[in-house]
């Protein structure tokens, strides 16, 4: 049996992943979503272990301990981690699937899964990031600065990426993304050739 595929979403914060993604799942069904644990506290209408799973700080560091996590990272003084065991079985069923992970911890899967297909989502403008972030209403001031002087940062970083996609249209963005992980399911690995 084919292993799935490993698609890694990236971008600063507020560019629109999880809306994104939300969208592609409607009637896209060919790719898993791997659920993200994190420190940070659950924001209005979030799900536990739909969103991610909402976990202590003494919890999250029991699965680093236990290396459990794909990858972690500190990010706006939240930790943020990928769980191992369902990404890993989900792989050798043969099913894709797609984390929404930030660039700290795409560095770290780069190295433990250098087969994985990296895409990095961009915002059309900064402008346009400072008012999505305003507009979603759940960070102060202090932390929306702390958003935004990340996302600048974290905009060199698509270089390192296999795609980059702008988040100007919802619908333009999920058919692009939908594109790229067809396009990929059906690429052939030159090696099993040989």
């Amino acid at each position: 049996m084919q292993q799935g595929k490993l698609f890694v979403l990236s971008g600063p914060s507020g560019v629109g992943k999880g809306t994104i993604l939300a969208r592609l799942f409607v009637d896209f069904h060919d790719i898993e979503y791997s659920v993200s644990a994190t420190t940070r506290q659950a924001r209005a209408g979030e799900v536990q272990g739909e969103n991610y799973y909402f976990l202590s700080e003494e919890e999250f560091f029991q699965l680093v301990e236990n290396d459990q996590l794909i990858e972690w990272a500190n990010v706006h003084n939240n930790y943020y981690g990928t769980p191992k065991e369902y990404v890993d079985k989900t792989l050798k069923k043969g099913q894709d699937i797609i984390l929404e992970i930030d660039i700290q911890g795409a560095k770290q899967v780069r190295e433990n899964y250098p087969d994985a297909v990296f895409i990095f989502l961009l915002p059309p403008s900064l402008q346009e990031l400072e008012q999505r972030l305003e507009q979603r209403g759940s960070e102060d001031k202090r932390n929306k600065k702390i958003r935004l002087r990340n996302a600048r940062e974290e905009m060199h970083e698509k270089q390192k990426y296999d795609y980059v996609i702008i988040n100007d249209r919802i619908e333009e963005t999920v058919d692009q993304l939908r594109s790229i992980i067809i396009a990929e399911s059906c690429r052939i690995d030159k090696e099993d050739d040989n």
